[in-house]
């Protein structure tokens, strides 16, 4: 009988050196990792609508509160108790939530140089600044929330949004998005940006079949080198090796 061990994701890709006219970064998974918290914030408000916190987990990463209200609980699905209640996240569970590895770096160094970047997060706004002040994050001028927009991920509106308001929506500016979520990797592809995945809270297969343009397995691959004009340039270390069919 053949070999039927499953082979490890190879990320081992030599690397890449590549200039972007700026960065739209996701914020839980991509930034933070809030899940410990997320949990039990689902499973305060699935005891709240009669819903096991279980189901509602299996669809809510990635996607607005307000949208996984509206298919659950129509009666809360309003900015109100959806602000309320995600504010309270970075009160209650500090502790429970860390920063994605290098995170902290690549945008210290974005900073430095004046680098266009911001975050598009399907978070409202008292959820992420909350978070952001809780672990001591830089807070990006041109920040785009769950409230920014009428339709959440998978829908292109909020990277689209992130692109005008950094000044690089027009054709021709090549910008990146960071992404950990299959509905996020669709949004930033649907909204014209390459895409970088990390796999923090999905599986390889799962990002994979978002076909974003890299895959690696969290911040630390991703190397400032230099940035002025407006531009930035990254070297993309240990990405995924993508074997064809």
């Amino acid at each position: 009988m053949g070999n039927t061990e499953p082979v490890a994701p190879a990320f081992a890709a030599p690397p890449e050196t590549v200039t972007f006219d700026g960065l739209l970064f996701d914020m839980d998974g991509t930034i933070i990792d809030s899940t410990a918290a997320i949990v039990k914030h689902w499973e305060t408000i699935g005891q709240e609508i009669g819903v096991e916190p279980k189901v509602i987990l299996e669809t809510s990463h990635g996607r607005r509160s307000i949208d996984t209200l509206q298919l659950l609980a129509p009666e809360k699905a309003n900015w109100d108790y959806v602000k309320h209640m995600e504010g309270l996240l970075p009160k209650l569970y500090s502790n429970d939530a860390v920063e994605i590895a290098g995170a902290r770096s690549l945008l210290q160094d974005l900073i430095t140089r004046s680098a266009p970047w911001t975050i598009v997060t399907s978070g409202t706004l008292p959820l992420v600044t909350g978070w952001l002040n809780v672990l001591d994050l830089p807070t990006p001028s041109h920040l785009v929330t769950a409230e920014s927009v009428a339709i959440g991920k998978p829908d292109p509106a909020c990277y689209r949004l992130g692109r005008d308001r950094l000044g690089v929506a027009e054709e021709g500016k090549r910008v990146l998005v960071l992404e950990d979520s299959p509905a996020g990797i669709r949004a930033g592809k649907a909204a014209g940006c390459s895409v970088l995945a990390v796999v923090t809270s999905h599986t390889v297969e799962q990002v994979l079949a978002a076909e974003p343009d890299w895959v690696v397995r969290d911040l630390s691959s991703l190397r400032f080198v230099e940035g002025g004009s407006g531009r930035v340039t990254l070297e993309i270390r240990d990405a995924l090796v993508v074997k064809a069919e």
